[in-house]
């Protein structure tokens, strides 16, 4: 991630838990059938045509002010959000603008659903971009659209974890939306108003790639499926606890306990994939949680050894005992007996 000072420029090291830039089969996207449910995708695409959003993206009066009263270390918090969250938007728009080439042809519906959805992102990311200028910054895309490593998943891969990170970006949004609507002495910027509209494009997004999956059975109905499914929402949820553990003073800044925040948005998530995915993880296992923190934890302890002055091989003596016991706490987590979609379904009605 390149971050465009006045005069300099900066790298943020990459690792497992930032936001990656994505690529995949192509052709075998085009070769998708998805005549079982062309007229959910009729729908979705008239829905994406409405753009809800189109006169939404507009900064008002409340950006023109000097963000200079933000404390250092909240100042720094709030800018890393924003270049994570750009970050993740522009690599939504690229992969969807590519689907939308690609598929023009074999797939015109979900071609045009890709572009619009491409839209979208690009809004959202441009608008985060505006907003690290008022920090003095902003992160020079062209650059990072040639100099970032892209990550190569399946199809199926693909519709798991954007269907996923679509969702749970939405509760992410509507959780701290609803929060400062009751508590704005905790706003600490304006772009926080502009959540709850927002979050609906993540939501309708979501939607689209779930119907991507049940036009695709064998992507939810077999054993395998099952498993991928059970990986993927554990994923997900682990690399948003993870994150926001090294992140608890930012959402302190804005009134929230990080940890209460990620549960109520991890259980949220969980019920919404119940409603495509044949599964769904045990939340409410005493065991669920506790495994996350210890986790979180030994994350921490990793990161905190790369800020010692050590050498690298004492480093990686220290750290691989730290390695093996966050991976053998991954393994536990993932081999929690999950429940029935139709048992989440059945208590939350």
């Amino acid at each position: 991630m390149q971050t465009t000072l006045p005069s300099s420029k900066s790298e943020v090291k990459e690792t497992l838990l930032t936001p990656r830039f994505y690529t995949t089969d192509f052709q075998e996207m085009a070769d998708l059938d998805i005549s079982t449910n062309i007229h959910e995708f009729e729908a979705i695409l008239e829905e994406f045509k409405a753009d809800y959003n189109r006169q939404h993206f507009i900064r008002d009066e409340e950006f023109n002010q000097s963000w200079d009263n933000l404390d250092r270390d909240t100042r720094n918090l709030f800018i890393e959000f924003l270049e994570r969250s750009c970050t993740a938007e522009f690599s939504g728009f690229l992969l969807y603008k590519e689907l939308s080439r690609r598929l023009e042809i074999t797939s015109p519906i979900v071609a045009e659903c890709f572009l619009l959805m491409s839209r979208d992102e690009a809004r959202h990311a441009g608008f985060l971009n505006k907003a690290m200028g008022d920090f003095n910054l902003a992160l020079d895309l062209g650059f990072l659209t040639k100099s970032r490593k892209y990550t190569f998943f399946a199809p199926k891969f693909i519709f798991y974890a954007t269907y996923l990170s679509e969702k749970i970006g939405y509760w992410r949004y509507i959780t701290i939306y609803r929060h400062l609507e009751k508590h704005p002495e905790h706003r600490i910027y304006p772009i926080f108003r502009f959540f709850e509209n927002w979050c609906q494009d993540e939501n309708r997004h979501g939607d689209f790639f779930a119907a991507l999956l049940k036009s695709q059975p064998q992507f939810l109905n077999t054993l395998k499926s099952r498993l991928w499914c059970r990986f993927f929402l554990l994923s997900v949820f682990a690399t948003m606890y993870l994150n926001d553990f090294q992140r608890t003073d930012f959402y302190n800044a804005i009134g929230l306990d990080a940890r209460q925040y990620d549960i109520q948005v991890i259980r949220k998530t969980n019920e919404s994939a119940a409603r495509i995915f044949p599964i769904a993880l045990d939340v409410d296992n005493p065991h669920f949680f506790q495994l996350l923190d210890e986790c979180a934890q030994q994350n921490n302890n990793l990161i905190n050894l790369d800020k010692q002055n050590i050498s690298g091989i004492a480093r990686n003596i220290q750290k691989t005992p730290i390695y093996v016991g966050l991976t053998f706490n991954l393994l536990k987590l993932y081999f929690l007996r999950p429940v029935s979609s139709q048992d989440i379904e059945a208590v939350v009605k």
